[in-house]
Order: C-alpha cells, then sequence, then structure tokens
C-alpha cells in the first residue's frame, strides 16, 4: 500500500499497533526506492491519530473525513461521494479495525462482492477505493496529494 501511495501522490498514515512491522527496515525493505517519495504521519494509536486529525483542515474548513473501508458498512464505495482531503482507513486483512475505531467512524464504504466471498486483500481493496476517490476528484483541480493544481 505505502508504494500505491507513493506512486499516485497519496500521503499515508500508520495507526499502530499495525497488522506488520513498522520498523524502517522492514519499510525500506518492502518500499524499495519508494519511500523517499512518500510521506508517511506515523500514529502510536486510533487516539492519537484522531487528536491529529482534529489540527488538520480540509477545504472546508473542517477536520478530513474518515473514511472507513468495512465489510460490515452499507455504501458501496462507487455510490459514495468523495471529498478533496478524505482519509481512507483500512483495517488489518485479517480482523478489519476494531469494534471501538468502527464504531468511531462516521463514514463507512464497503466493495460489494459476489457470495460467498468475504473480503479481497487489504491493499487491492485499498487502491480500488483510492482509484474511485482520484477519479472522482479529477475534475476539481485537486492533486492527488490535496494541493490545488
Amino acid at each position: 500500500m505505502l508504494r500505491m501511495c507513493a506512486c499516485l501522490g497519496i500521503a499515508a498514515a500508520i495507526i499502530e499497533p499495525a497488522g506488520f512491522p513498522v520498523s524502517d527496515r522492514h519499510f525500506r525493505r518492502a518500499g524499495i526506492d519508494y519511500l523517499d517519495a512518500l510521506t508517511i504521519q506515523r500514529h502510536v494509536s486510533f487516539e492519537q491519530f484522531e487528536a491529529w486529525r482534529a489540527q488538520q483542515t480540509s477545504l472546508e474548513g473542517s477536520p478530513p473525513r474518515l473514511i472507513l473501508l468495512s465489510t460490515k458498512a452499507a455504501i458501496p464505495y462507487t455510490g459514495f461521494t468523495f471529498r478533496p482531503g478524505d482519509i481512507l482507513l483500512a483495517g488489518r486483512e485479517s480482523a478489519g479495525v476494531p469494534e471501538a475505531v468502527h464504531a468511531a467512524t462516521v463514514h463507512r464504504i464497503l466493495i460489494p462482492m459476489q457470495p460467498p466471498f468475504r473480503s479481497l486483500n487489504v491493499a487491492v481493496a485499498a487502491a480500488m477505493v483510492a482509484g474511485e476517490a482520484l477519479r472522482q476528484l479529477a475534475g476539481t483541480g485537486i492533486t492527488s496529494n490535496g494541493a490545488s493544481a
């Protein structure tokens, strides 16, 4: 997912505890030479992330919306209207996000799937939703990194 963010010009955030090793050595190996082009925010907890998000300002003058990718959501990602500054949140591949995080998010979207299948690889899901968000925002004059074009 970090390489996807670098290639698409999207900032990344990691909220711990993560479902993968977060040491610089592991990042360097997985990210090859893409990481130097990437902005990564690291947060030690969801509460610390929420405090950081509350201090950020979207183009609308309020904190950016948090959009949770969840198999428990009711709104398909293709039916959701993305806004500049939105933050996409994907949980662990094996378990999603903790219930408290799920309950704290207002905006939840899903990728509809054929039964009996339940979920996609988390990186694939994140790429699909990020691609749709960027497609929707393409005519707004906003680049993928949130800057005005």
